[in-house]
């Protein structure tokens, strides 16, 4: 299975019912083995950080055997809100 940047998005759109969700190929020539995310998510309301990574590592769990590097950065509508660029 080849993982995308488009599969990894819509995936955890759905999983994680993501109502935002960033994915950038990080590969030196973007052959699909490194990923850096960033998924926002009313379901991590409440959750302390550890717990929403193991969200994120659970939903994409086939897809992480293929991926060699895979950075996260998971975060809740109020938080995304007081962050996102204007």
């Amino acid at each position: 299975m080849a993982v995308t940047a488009q599969h990894i998005r819509e995936k955890l759109t759905e999983e994680l019912e993501a109502s935002h969700v960033d994915v950038e190929d990080t590969s030196p020539n973007r052959c699909a083995a490194s990923f850096k995310v960033l998924v926002v998510s009313s379901q991590f309301e409440g959750k302390p950080l550890l717990q929403r990574h193991r969200m994120v590592n659970s939903c994409l769990a086939e897809e992480l055997k293929e991926i060699h590097a895979f950075e996260m950065k998971t975060l809740t509508p109020e938080q995304w809100e007081k962050l996102k660029p204007q």
